[in-house]
């Protein structure tokens, strides 16, 4: 573990216990400041945690690790050791009952969609290359640009709409720059026919670190070395109020007890921080607040009598005729997530809005459409099924609606104005993080409070740089020790 200075401070309070949280209260808890990290939820982890049922391990979401920030790297090894793995990459597309590998590989692009598709699909890329849209505002006009008309309408637009429920229309070109950035129809193409020499397109990756029992392994080794080093882990503690005088942030009341502080480090959602501060937040920002939408999910993870029927670790299904989008193979991310050789456990993602028909179904109703959805795509037979588990993830994902920017503007001015309260992580900057870039967040934060670093939380992750080029970069400010080489499987 990093060994802990003779600094101290002042009691810091770490409001949620997801991946930007745990990284706070570590750093915070080895300064020797007096750290108190609150988590809602029984374990540690957020979306990123890893849930155990009758010996399967299944995550909530995938979850490679893969960065370019020296010091989430060096985090990562520190904390998890020979337990870090790195593991092959395999995740393909399912369409029209065909599995195409991705990245693209020229060879079976052609088989799959035969060459007259593909002709189509360049003659449409060269079309919209040859009359680029000159303002890219939505996600459709962003992808069109760049992958052509029919490739959208085929592969980008049934997928979208099942993951974010509304219209490619209504989502922001800001979505697809920060998921898709460095890739096109011609990048692809040049991938597909000349290598991805040096991973230089970054979300064609071709292997990535994972922890041997799940992410939730991670998170709950910081947790450990948080107790380990002086500060406090509290389970089961939801945050009900925050308490400002004299525009800082004096107290939080969490399951009944007010605990007083100097400074916050919170990951909720913006949403929430707004409405647990009730009237001291404006009311222009409370109605910003309100307005920030968010896409819940869940997953039904099902247990099999048979091996995985494909090796990925996860496929993307674009069939419009089955609800579900994504579907994981948690023994191919790691032989540890199953109890024993010659079975399998399978997580149907399922993406929706609290309170509709799939969130408010019943657990052994999700279980049988899951499992018909499988045998419905020809990929398990119904009888191969022999249990199931649902579990429910809300505000999961931040919508990047007409709005969002400007709402997310307003209640950023009012944070600014409190200085003892920083917000970090996917959903306290409600930006599509990775668990790389939330731990970064968390990193400046913490530089900032014990440093006076001044970063600029919001920048991290700003400009589309979910997929980043170039070498890995550090800071001054945190130093940590070097780390031995991960295990390979």
């Amino acid at each position: 573990m990093l060994k802990p200075t003779t600094l101290t401070s002042d009691r810091v309070l770490v409001l949620g216990g997801g991946p930007a949280g745990v990284t706070a209260g570590y750093l915070l808890a080895h300064a020797g400041a007096d750290t108190l990290v609150l988590e809602a939820d029984d374990q540690v982890g957020g979306l990123a945690k890893t849930v155990v049922r009758d010996g399967y391990r299944f995550d909530l979401g995938g979850h490679r690790f893969f960065t370019k920030s020296a010091e989430v790297e060096r985090l990562w090894h520190e904390v998890m050791r020979e337990e870090l793995l790195v593991r092959p990459r395999l995740s393909r597309i399912y369409w029209n009952g065909r599995f195409l590998d991705y990245p693209l590989r020229a060879g079976n692009v052609v088989r799959q969609l035969g060459p007259v598709e593909v002709v189509r699909c360049a003659l449409s890329y060269a079309a919209a290359a040859l009359r680029p849209v000159r303002e890219e505002r939505t996600f459709e006009e962003w992808v069109t640009k760049r992958f052509g008309r029919r490739l959208f309408e085929l592969f980008f637009r049934s997928y979208t709409e099942k993951v974010w429920g509304v219209p490619t229309s209504e989502i922001r070109a800001e979505w697809a720059a920060q998921r898709i950035r460095g890739l096109s129809f011609g990048s692809a193409v040049r991938a597909a026919l000349l290598g991805n020499g040096g991973n230089r397109i970054k979300s064609l990756i071709e292997e990535f670190h994972y922890p041997r029992l799940g992410p939730g392994q991670m998170w709950e080794a910081f947790a450990e070395e948080i107790d380990a080093a002086g500060g406090e882990m509290r389970l089961d503690s939801r945050v009900e109020a925050l308490e400002l005088e004299d525009g800082r942030v004096v107290s939080v009341t969490s399951a009944g007890e007010t605990i007083r502080t100097d400074a916050v480090i919170s990951s909720l959602p913006l949403r929430t921080i707004v409405e647990l501060a009730g009237d001291a937040a404006p009311a222009r920002v409370r109605e910003a607040a309100a307005g920030l939408r968010y896409r819940d999910f869940l997953t039904v993870a099902v247990a099999l009598d048979r091996e995985a029927p494909f090796p990925d670790t996860w496929i993307y299904v674009h069939e419009p005729g089955v609800r579900v989008a994504r579907i994981q193979s948690y023994g191919a991310w790691s032989p540890a997530m199953l109890p024993e050789p010659g079975r399998a456990c399978l997580g149907l993602e399922y993406f929706c809005f609290a309170g509709d028909d799939l969130w408010e179904a019943r657990d052994d109703d999700l279980v049988a459409l899951a499992t018909r959805e499988l045998e419905a795509l020809g990929l398990v037979p119904a009888d191969a099924v022999e249990n199931g588990w649902v579990v429910r993830v809300p505000k999961a994902y931040p919508m990047y609606d007409e709005d969002y920017a400007e709402r997310v503007a307003s209640i950023r001015t009012w944070l600014e104005t409190i200085p003892n309260l920083q917000q970090v992580g996917r959903n306290g900057l409600h930006r599509y993080n990775n668990s790389d870039h939330s731990m970064l967040t968390a990193v400046r934060a913490v530089e900032n409070l014990l440093h006076g670093a001044g970063h600029d939380l919001w920048r991290v992750n700003a400009d589309g740089v979910y997929l980043e080029e170039g070498e890995l970069e550090e800071q001054p400010y945190l130093r940590l020790p070097d780390a031995p080489a991960a295990a390979r499987t």
